[in-house]
């Protein structure tokens, strides 16, 4: 914290950030708990219309849209998985140009608009195929081109606002506590979990509640519950407009990578000096990252050579770039492993909103009089994701304060490496739940294929239970309390200080590249073992196909990456820096001639 002015009187100012004002942020009156909770408002509704949406449109598509089964699925994973590439744009438009209130502000805006068209769609018999039983000869048309073009416009406008909003969501919330101020910094920590927290909260309502009202009311209706959900959270989250702190915007993060990569590719055959200290650092001393090993290539993009300052003692930022920039792209650099080793997890996710809810459809549902509705079941994969966080915040980060004497730390030994694992044990504990969940969901396809053959693969309710489904959901999304929040602690805290909305939606494009791997998988199965009468492991009518071979297919996969991610986890740790000194000014003529 920083003292300022104002109205002649002298009081504290959180250092880096604003008020609505543009004044320096005075923390009594900014930031806390209060507008983060408004931030974690929006977020829960965000997850509500989303997954409200996401979680049983597969049975919309197949049974009101009249598509294949895999065509169905593919339209979902595409769905989601264009939503979380959009973070990408959201990200940037955030560093750049709009900062991040703004930017939740808009797509959020958006995101309304999509689900309320959606809720159109749905209402509109013009805009589906008419039922089976109402055509002549009581076959099933499929959605004519226009039908799913009109389909498509609604998702993919959802795709855009969600794109946008998730982006900056978390980065602002995290915005509204001071890491330099012990006590917010502890808050800051808690606002993860809670943030995930709400997340499952959202996704919880969304696939009891709002499944329950889409399947035995009105689809129209649900649909429109989501948009007035997300209407009412843009008007509490403006109404926090004044209590926010708002931090300044650093430039576009992707501008900054390309100038140290352009400036060490001019430089790519002039040799490194010897002493570190003779690189080029113009960064102040409190802001300043010390010069690390890896990488040294782009180190030469911080060697001072003739030609490299335009006017003055101002350097071209595309000739010469300081330690700190390189030291930037280094610290992205290194986050790149983890993100590739994480995409699987998320390809085994989109089984659980897809194919499972799919089985869901053939089993026995009902409770007495009351049937569940297939898109329901995803209940006990939120329910797991809430009886993890509960067991890890309340049990284990406990026990683990007491044993190491500080939360969330536990040592593993891995080829003779410690690696002090908080982010990168539970991103490993995810991907481990993810294989045997997999491998439990090919078990219970098997048994539930037996049954199909056993009664007639035309029965329309298989008698057994939809609650052998279970083990997979739980399994799934308590490796997705492990991963998601290891993954959002991870992408921001170990990225640099300006790039936090780029990085956070990095991350999210591991949810969006998991969905489309899944896409390509189900593309590429359908071809290699597929039939001209619709038959292969993933067959129109499921009861004919062996979806239980792609669940093992799955399993697999994602063995031999977790094997890569131990790997890529060993290689990720801290590199003693080195200390380098600051050069202000620089002297036509000399440049580093010093050379190993």
């Amino acid at each position: 914290m920083i003292f300022c002015f104002s109205g002649g009187k002298m009081s504290w100012a959180v250092a880096d950030a604003v008020d609505y004002k543009g004044s320096p942020a005075d923390p009594s009156k900014t930031g806390g708990w209060v507008p983060a909770a408004l931030v974690l408002g929006i977020e829960l509704c965000e997850r509500l219309s989303t997954m409200g949406i996401a979680v049983n449109l597969v049975t919309y598509l197949v049974g009101t849209m009249h598509l294949p089964s895999a065509t169905s699925a593919n339209i979902v994973t595409d769905f989601m998985g264009t939503s979380f590439l959009l973070c990408l744009l959201g990200g940037f438009l955030a560093d750049t140009f709009l900062g991040r209130y703004k930017t939740i502000a808009i797509f959020a805006a958006v995101q309304t608009l999509g689900t309320g068209m959606l809720a159109m769609v749905t209402k509109l018999r013009q805009l589906r195929p008419r039922p089976c039983k109402e055509t002549a000869t009581h076959t099933c048309e499929q959605a004519s081109g226009f039908q799913m073009g009109v389909l498509y416009i609604a998702l993919y406008l959802i795709a855009l606002g969600t794109g946008g909003l998730k982006s900056s969501v978390s980065g602002f919330g995290t915005d509204q506590f001071d890491e330099k101020d012990e006590k917010e910094k502890t808050q800051m920590a808690y606002f993860f979990s809670r943030f995930f927290f709400f997340i499952s909260l959202g996704t919880l309502m969304a696939v009891t509640v709002l499944v329950y009202i889409q399947d035995e009311i009105s689809r129209s209706v649900g649909y429109g519950i989501c948009s007035v959900a997300m209407f009412m959270a843009i008007i509490i989250f403006l109404a926090g407009t004044k209590r926010y702190r708002y931090k300044k915007s650093s430039g576009s993060p992707i501008v900054h990578i390309f100038q140290v990569i352009v400036a060490a590719i001019k430089k790519r055959k002039m040799d490194l000096p010897c002493n570190v200290g003779m690189l080029y650092e113009d960064t102040p001393e409190a802001s300043r990252i010390h010069h690390t090993e890896q990488f040294h290539f782009l180190d030469k993009a911080a060697i001072v050579a003739e030609g490299d300052f335009e006017a003055g003692s101002t350097p071209n930022p595309w000739k010469l770039c300081s330690v700190t920039s390189v030291e930037e792209v280094k610290m992205v650099a290194r986050l790149l492993p983890i993100w590739a080793t994480t995409i699987i997890f998320w390809t085994t996710y989109a089984q659980m909103i897809t194919f499972s809810v799919e089985q869901a459809t053939t089993m026995e549902r009902s409770i007495g009089r009351f049937q569940i509705p297939a898109g329901s079941l995803t209940v006990f994969f939120v329910s797991a994701i809430l009886i993890t966080l509960a067991v890890y915040d309340r049990l284990i980060m406990p026990l683990w304060k007491k044993w190491k004497g500080k939360p969330g730390i536990i040592y593993i030994y891995v080829y003779n490496s410690v690696i002090g694992f908080t982010n990168l044990q539970r991103m490993a504990i995810g991907l481990v739940l993810s294989i045997v969940g997999m491998a439990a969901a090919a078990l219970v396809e098997r048994k539930r294929l037996s049954v199909a053959r056993a009664v007639g693969l035309t029965t329309a309710t298989l008698p057994v239970s939809v609650f052998l489904l279970i083990p997979q959901f739980f399994l799934v999304g308590a490796g997705e309390a492990f991963i998601y929040t290891g993954q959002l602690d991870f992408f921001i805290t170990k990225s640099p200080k300006g790039m936090k909305t780029m990085s956070t939606g990095l991350f999210l494009t591991t949810l969006s590249l998991g969905f489309f791997v899944s896409s390509f998988l189900v593309a590429v199965v359908k071809k290699v073992t597929g039939s001209k009468g619709g038959g292969g492991w993933l067959a129109d009518n499921i009861n004919r196909g062996r979806l239980d071979l792609f669940y093992g297919l799955l399993a697999i996969l994602s063995i031999i990456n977790l094997v890569i991610y131990l790997i890529c986890a060993v290689w990720y740790k801290p590199k003693k820096p080195k200390a380098g000194i600051q050069m202000e000014t620089y002297v036509k003529g000399s440049s580093a001639e010093e050379k190993c």
